[in-house]
């Protein structure tokens, strides 16, 4: 079986119920694709959560250096991190029982996609959150 990434309803579903995104390997530093996207989604009207280990804060909001020590609801995990860290991050994810994880453009990791499938989540993969959102609400 290989993965397959949801249709574009089911994409606009999960857009339109998510509103606080935890991203993983937020950087604090303004020229990264993961603080442009997390910043264009935070102006979006989203709540972001960086998630990133030796830093305080990113886009005004508090650093947490693991999913775990997030102490509120998250509706997303979107991951800027090395396809070999993506095993890792779903276990964490679905020991927290997180709803979807959205695995950024560029970064694939087809048997942890279909780990978290598997374990109830809803997941994306290989493509860029901001893009998609664009995509969708212009369509």
């Amino acid at each position: 079986m290989s993965f397959a990434n949801p249709d574009d309803a089911s994409l606009r579903t999960l857009l339109d119920r998510v509103r606080t995104i935890a991203v993983v390997g937020l950087s604090p530093q303004p020229a990264r694709p993961s603080y442009r996207v997390a910043q264009a989604m935070q102006r979006q009207g989203y709540r972001i959560v960086p998630v990133r280990p030796l830093v305080d804060e990113v886009l005004g909001e508090k650093a947490y250096a693991r999913l775990a020590d997030i102490p509120f609801a998250v509706d997303l995990v979107d991951v800027f991190r090395a396809a070999e860290h993506v095993p890792a991050i779903v276990e964490q994810c679905l020991a927290l029982h997180l709803p979807a994880i959205w695995i950024q453009e560029g970064i694939v990791a087809d048997a942890a996609a279909q780990q978290a499938q598997a374990g109830g989540m809803t997941v994306v993969m290989d493509r860029c959150l901001l893009k998609e959102t664009v995509r969708l609400k212009t369509a």
